[in-house]
Formats: structure tokens, C-alpha cells, sequence
């Protein structure tokens, strides 16, 4: 009888050394003899014990990390095959703090699943989200997910409810639903993990979601970047046709919704839907004025659902247990659960899902561990690239999007990229006016020629340069950029400089 081992396939543990260790399990098994059934499972976002070996002993996991391949040989001769003690055990991954205390909802099967294994997903609760909608109205499915409470997990945190709605309710002959899977924020992971850890969750989700408005086509546009996340979702595409999940007649309703993976060519720009909707028509991936709404004309001028990763990845739980059942996690406006990535200078980096309401501070510290250079933490930039430096007089913040925009933040994303007081904050806010130049797409004046304009000024800055007159004027181009923007990239540039220069003056050679 072989013993089933766990190791992932997740690229960010591919990076660390997956595959090897993978390999050398495999050689040292069959050199002594050992019939074991390898799983590349998806990642359980514990990134610093990757690469993580879980090994199912009496019906539970017990993990080993991080194993490198020269561990392999005396791990098997500690027997860790029965859970055999080694320095390198972790006991049941369950119990792990870090897993522990999370929440995970729309992260329920990753790390525990084939991600490629369509049995394996009905077998821990998969497609019954499905089931419950081809049994409803397209109306009453709309409002159980108006009813949860999900807002997009992309950034802006619209209710996705309302979206949904609108395209229902808008006359036309063909309807398409568009997964915005450009996941170009830095120290962001969490769509990339879903995509290569639970395919058939974000399948089930745009299916569900094409049912609920009535519309029969769906693409899931992809980064080039992301060639595991392809991979995955193709085969598991493939196979949620060959069991009638998608195609003409699904599960035999006579209801029909077909799904694609496109991939983008790496413009940050495309993540914002427009330009994304664009790009997929073959066009030049620039910005669209707004009106029209996607959700009124969107992709070939037709009413479209555009939905982040894990808004849709949301979805299959709201439809299987109810949506007061998500909305019951959460505080305020914000319900259900974030999947929060951890990432910059931090002891624990990966993944945590939690309902919305724990603070900055405890993500930080109970969850990372403080910083990874033992130095205190100066700031913490959430959102992305273009969000706020978040001071560490506002670490006690919760995890709220209200709360956070009281603050001028944003929790976008969230992605928590940390810095220790070594850093410099005068040189990230330069950065971010050098992103903006440098991944404009150039259609409106004041990101092309504001964001250029921007490091020129931020270079004096830094140099002493008339250094208070270019104060004065990064603080107005700042605000022609805010207010004058096409879209969000040059409209919310001006968030992390001057979030920057208003908490860490010392840091441009301002005194307090």
C-alpha cells in the first residue's frame, strides 16, 4: 500500500526548490524500495517552510519544512513516512499558529487538493455552489451574492452584487463575464495561488456567474508571466468539459457557458478593465472613458461582468452555504474574508486568509513575525505599488476598506509589502513616480507627462535642489495627477509619495 506524500507545485515553491526536493524524494523512495503516491498540491501560502512535504499519517497531515534535497535521505530515515520525528518536523499542519488562525473560505482547498483533479475538487465540496444555482432564478442568485456582501477583491471593493445586476437587467443578445487575472501589483500572490492551487474554483465561479446574468461566454485574461497558472487552468478547463461542467449543456440543464484562457503581454495598464477589455479585442491596451459602464457596454460593446480572481473564486461558497453566511464574517461594509499576502521584510511571508476587522499590527506580528532583520518596522505599503505608505502610527488600523480611506490608504488588493527603518522612504516615493512613467499607457496628460515631470522633481528633492519650491510643486502635480487622471494609475500614483512625504519628512531633508 503506497503512502501518499504532499509536496507543492506552486511556482513561488518551485522557486525555493520544490521540484528538487520533489525528485529527490521520488529517487531516495525508490532506491529503498518505498511505493509512495506523489501530489504536487497547491501551496498552503506558509512560503518560509517552503519546500513543505506533508505526509498523510492516521488521516492526518503532518508536514516537514523547509526541506532541502540533501534532507531527503535522513528524513526517510527518521521514517517520517509514519510521521517519524526529525528537526525539521512541524507536527500537523492544521495546528501550525500561522494556519491555524486563519479563516480560509475562498482558500478552503488549496494546499489540500490535486489542483488538476476534478474528483479530488467534488470530493471536498466543489460544484454544489453550481448545483444550488442551476436550481435558482438568475434573480436569486444575483441577490445572494448582493447579499454577502462581496466587494471586488481587485482594489476598487465595488459591490459585486450590484454589478451583476446591472448586466442582468441590461437588455442584450450576448453577455460576456471577463476575469481580470493581471495580477501585476507588487507583492501580490493571492490570484496566482488560486489559479495554480484551485482551478476549478474560479471555473465554477465565472460559470456561475454567466448563469446568474445570462451570459454564455467567459475569458479569464492572464499574465504571460504567470505559465503555471495557464497550465493549470487549461487542463483543468479541459476537464470541466469532458464532464459536462462547461459547453452547451451543463450537468444536462441545457444551459450553456463556454470559458478561455487569454493571455495579456505584460502591461500593468491592462489590469484596469478597460484597457483590459481592449487588449482582449486585439486593440492597444488603453484606457476608455467611462461613461459607458462595462456592465452596460463593455467587451464588443456588449454587457460585461469583469470580476478580479478572487471575487469569483468568492463565489462558489457564498452559492453553496448562503450569503448571509459569508456576510457574517467581516465588520461594517467589508464581509467575509481577505486573502492577504505578506510579503518585504518580514520573518513569515505567504498567504492569510481572515475575515476583515483584525489590525495592521497584529497581521504584522502575529502572522509575520516582525521584521526579518530583527529591526523595527518604519512602514508597510499595502495595495500595491501605487498605495500609501502606512506609517507605524497607523498599524493599529483594522483591515477595513472604510478604515483604511479615513486614513487616505488603501487596502486594494492586499498586498503588505513591510520595510524596516532602514529604508528610504524619499527613494520609494520616487519609485512610484517612475512606475507610473514607466507603465503609463499615454492616452491622458497627467500620468504621461505628470509621472516624468514627477521623478524630475522628486530627483531635485532628494538632491537639495530649491528642495521647499519643489516641495510646493510635487504637492500640486501631485494633485493634478489625483484629480485629472484618466484611471487609477495615474490617479492614485500621488497616494504613496505623498503618503511619503507627509509621515517621513526627514527622509526628503524636511525638518518636522
Amino acid at each position: 500500500m503506497s503512502i501518499t506524500v504532499y509536496i507543492s507545485g506552486d511556482s513561488t515553491a518551485i522557486s525555493i526548490g520544490a521540484n528538487r526536493t520533489a525528485a529527490a524524494v521520488v529517487k531516495e523512495a525508490a532506491q529503498r524500495g518505498v511505493e509512495i503516491n506523489l501530489v504536487r498540491n497547491g501551496s498552503r501560502g506558509l512560503y518560509w517552510l517552503e519546500p513543505l512535504i506533508e505526509v498523510v499519517v492516521n488521516n492526518e497531515r503532518v508536514a516537514y519544512g523547509a526541506v532541502k534535497p540533501s534532507d531527503v535521505a535522513s528524513l526517510f530515515d527518521a521514517d517520517f513516512l509514519n510521521g517519524g520525528q526529525h528537526p525539521l518536523a512541524l507536527g500537523s499542519v492544521e495546528e501550525i499558529p500561522y494556519f491555524k488562525k486563519q479563516q480560509r473560505l475562498t482558500f478552503a482547498r488549496v494546499g489540500i487538493t490535486d489542483p488538476i483533479s476534478l474528483d479530488d475538487y467534488i470530493a471536498h465540496d466543489g460544484y454544489r455552489g453550481l448545483k444550488n444555482a442551476l436550481a435558482s432564478s438568475q434573480a436569486e442568485v444575483v441577490k445572494q451574492v448582493t447579499d454577502s456582501g462581496l466587494r471586488g477583491r481587485g482594489g476598487a471593493a465595488f459591490p459585486t452584487g450590484i454589478k451583476w445586476n446591472t448586466v442582468l437587467n441590461t437588455p442584450s443578445e450576448q453577455k460576456y463575464i471577463i476575469c481580470n487575472a493581471d495580477e501585476g501589483d507588487s507583492g501580490t500572490f493571492s490570484d496566482r495561488m488560486i489559479m495554480e492551487g484551485d482551478p476549478f474554483v474560479l471555473i465554477e465561479g465565472m460559470t456561475i456567474a454567466g448563469l446568474a446574468v445570462g451570459a454564455n461566454q467567459g475569458y479569464i485574461y492572464l499574465r504571460v508571466e504567470y505559465p503555471h497558472a495557464h497550465k493549470a487552468l487549461n487542463a483543468a478547463i479541459a476537464k470541466a468539459y469532458q464532464a459536462n461542467y462547461l459547453g452547451d449543456n451543463i450537468q444536462g440543464s441545457g444551459k450553456k457557458f463556454d470559458l478561455e484562457v487569454r493571455l495579456g503581454a505584460g502591461a500593468y495598464v491592462c489590469g484596469e478593465e478597460t484597457s483590459l477589455m481592449e487588449s482582449l479585442e486585439g486593440k492597444r491596451g488603453l484606457v476608455r472613458f467611462k461613461p459607458p459602464l462595462p456592465a452596460i457596454s463593455g467587451l464588443f460593446g456588449q454587457p460585461t461582468v469583469v470580476n478580479n480572481v478572487i471575487s469569483l473564486a468568492s463565489v462558489p461558497i457564498i452559492l453553496d452555504k448562503g450569503g448571509d453566511y459569508y456576510r457574517d464574517f467581516g465588520m461594517g461594509r467589508s464581509r467575509g474574508t481577505l486573502p492577504l499576502q505578506l510579503a518585504g521584510n518580514l520573518k513569515h511571508t505567504g498567504l492569510v486568509e481572515i475575515a476583515f476587522g483584525m489590525t495592521l499590527r497584529e497581521l504584522l506580528y502575529d502572522f509575520g513575525g516582525g521584521s526579518a532583520a530583527g529591526r523595527p518596522i518604519k512602514a508597510v505599503q499595502v495595495g500595491g505599488p501605487l498605495g500609501a505608505f502606512v506609517p507605524e502610527s497607523q498599524f493599529d488600523t483594522p483591515l477595513d476598506y472604510e478604515a483604511f480611506a479615513a486614513n487616505w490608504t488603501v487596502l486594494g488588493h492586499g498586498g503588505v509589502v513591510a520595510f524596516d527603518d532602514t529604508a528610504n522612504m524619499a527613494e520609494m516615493a520616487r519609485y512610484a513616480m517612475e512606475f507610473c512613467a514607466i507603465e503609463s499607457c499615454g492616452k491622458c496628460t497627467p500620468c504621461r507627462i505628470g509621472s516624468t515631470r514627477g521623478m524630475e522633481v522628486m530627483d531635485d528633492i532628494i538632491n537639495n535642489v530649491d528642495r521647499e519650491k519643489n516641495v510646493v510643486l510635487l504637492r500640486s502635480l501631485c494633485d493634478t495627477l489625483l484629480n485629472g487622471s484618466l484611471c487609477a494609475l495615474g490617479g492614485m500614483t500621488p497616494y504613496p509619495v505623498l503618503s511619503a512625504l507627509n509621515h517621513f519628512p526627514e527622509d526628503f531633508g524636511i525638518d518636522e
